[in-house]
């Protein structure tokens, strides 16, 4: 029952080893307000330590962006750490027209180098040198990572974001006493962002993009199979961006970005912790409520046309042999999403998972792992499986053996033992307890944000109890079938002759 990036697995472990031994619902627990500027605000009170975690979502990631500025959101998310207006500087008044001037620079050299042969190299060495000298001038008011210490010295930990294809998360746990420097802090990014160091930063994402995925062959396989499974729909686009992409952001762009998705009405604010809930909603009042409200930008129109057939690439690398498999699946808030949790938990979770017992036991791969909800989860996405075999045994062995597991989920029930394992392991996981506030509020933001509600989180439990032997069969039937299928394999690249 694993997911790419938010297993629902591991959320609901998560959610329930956050609860005490009785095994308290959330229902009744969290509270919720919401700010006339439209901030969805969820906190619930745990008082076993003075720490509150803080996890602010915005809803928008990779898959809202366009040709021309894939990976844009991510390059965000490192920018929200530059600070503000009066964060990060020692005089913006100063910055501001040399930040505006590198960028003008910077638009005059990649108009000259754009003429390639025709460019004028004496003109190129002079913007460089001009580059350079604003460059060094806007550095003298930069107070490098004034945002982060801040919070850090004041006890935070935990300080971080991440940038998926549905959100843009940032989160951090203090201690109890600094919730209102925290609501100013974070309100003041939401309000007066300025990207600066804006340049040295591209340079920081497009290494970021060389390691993960230049680098990195289970990145380039995943990057491959991705832009080779979705056509038309945003998914097909990796969240890192495409490297032409990322060479050509301008400030101007990350700017109209952040303006039309970080406004209130896309954000949610998750609080877990030691908090008295009365006193944080006059704090987020007094810090956020003066945010200007914004609409709430369009979700995705475009939608993924039906597959017509089977998709197959062969990555060519110097590298192992792994294969990936794909079939096109709903988005997280259909019926079958717990159908989809069942047999991922059934194939492979576990040493007494079926691809565990048949192909890893008997030597014919290393590993064999699926997961649901990928390359996220708010669009109906993909259904994956990677394996790697062991050799001398190949792809094409270990892909068979992987078709033969799905083909006995159509036309074998599962046995109502191993059925309720699945069910055994989500109870086990009921009764556990003490887990970190910041996973809870974790997973409070995402079920808000991306499936509408947070109590999902609770309800999703009660319909992976309900799935029977014949939603397997159902479910296997109708997804698991060649012309829905997108295969991905490394394969390695033939030397040259001679």
């Amino acid at each position: 029952m694993k997911r790419y990036r938010y297993s629902l697995l591991a959320v609901i472990f998560i959610l329930f080893i956050y609860y005490p031994a009785q095994a308290q619902k959330l229902e009744g627990r969290v509270i919720e307000h919401k700010l006339k500027n439209g901030i969805q605000v969820l906190m619930l009170e745990r008082h076993e330590a003075p720490v509150v975690s803080f996890h602010v979502l915005f809803d928008v990631g990779a898959s809202d962006e366009s040709v021309g500025i894939t990976g844009i959101a991510h390059m965000l998310e490192h920018l929200a750490f530059k600070g503000t207006k009066t964060i990060g500087t020692t005089n913006y008044e100063k910055e501001k027209p040399l930040l505006e001037k590198l960028d003008k620079i910077v638009i005059q050299l990649r108009e000259e180098r754009a003429r390639g042969e025709k460019a004028d190299p004496a003109k190129i060495q002079q913007l460089e040198k001009e580059f350079a000298e604003t460059q060094a001038e806007a550095n003298k008011y930069v107070v490098t990572d004034e945002f982060s210490k801040i919070l850090q010295v004041n006890g935070g930990v935990g300080l971080n974001a991440t940038t998926s294809q549905d959100s843009t998360r940032y989160f951090v746990s203090l201690p109890a006493n600094k919730v209102e420097l925290w609501a100013l802090l974070e309100s003041d990014r939401i309000a007066n962002l300025v990207p600066r160091e804006f340049y040295s930063e591209q340079d920081v994402v497009l290494e970021e993009r060389r390691l993960r995925t230049d680098s990195s062959p289970i990145g380039k396989l995943f990057e491959q199979f991705q832009a080779l499974a979705f056509n038309a729909h945003p998914y097909h686009n990796p969240t890192i961006g495409w490297e032409s992409d990322m060479r050509n952001y301008t400030r101007e762009k990350v700017e109209a970005f952040y303006k039309k998705y970080y406004v209130p009405a896309n954000a949610t604010i998750a609080i877990v912790g030691d908090i008295n809930p009365q006193e944080v909603i006059e704090l987020m009042e007094k810090y956020f409520g003066a945010i200007p409200p914004a609409p709430k930008p369009p979700k995705v129109v475009t939608v993924e046309p039906p597959q017509v057939g089977e998709k197959r690439i062969q990555v060519e690398l110097d590298a192992n042999p792994h294969i990936l498999i794909g079939y096109h699946k709903p988005d997280i808030n259909h019926p079958d999403e717990a159908v989809f949790d069942v047999i991922t938990s059934i194939l492979s979770e576990g040493r007494t998972s079926r691809f565990y017992k048949n192909l890893v036991e008997k030597r014919i791969a290393t590993n064999v792992d699926s997961f649901t909800g990928f390359p996220g989860d708010k669009y109906p996405n993909l259904f994956s499986i990677l394996a790697t075999p062991l050799t001398p045994h190949t792809n094409k062995e270990v892909e068979e053996g992987i078709y033969a597991e799905l083909e006995k989920l159509k036309t074998e029930s599962v046995s109502a033992e191993e059925l309720q394992k699945v069910i055994n392991n989500v109870e086990a996981s009921f009764i556990s307890s003490l887990a970190s506030n910041s996973g809870l509020a974790s997973q409070l933001a995402f079920f808000q944000a991306i499936t509408g509600d947070w109590r999902n989180l609770e309800k999703h439990i009660d319909r992976i109890k309900a799935v029977t032997p014949e939603d397997i069969k159902r479910v296997a039937k109708q997804y698991f079938i060649k012309t829905n299928r997108t295969v991905a394999e490394i394969v390695k690249r033939e030397k040259p002759q001679g």
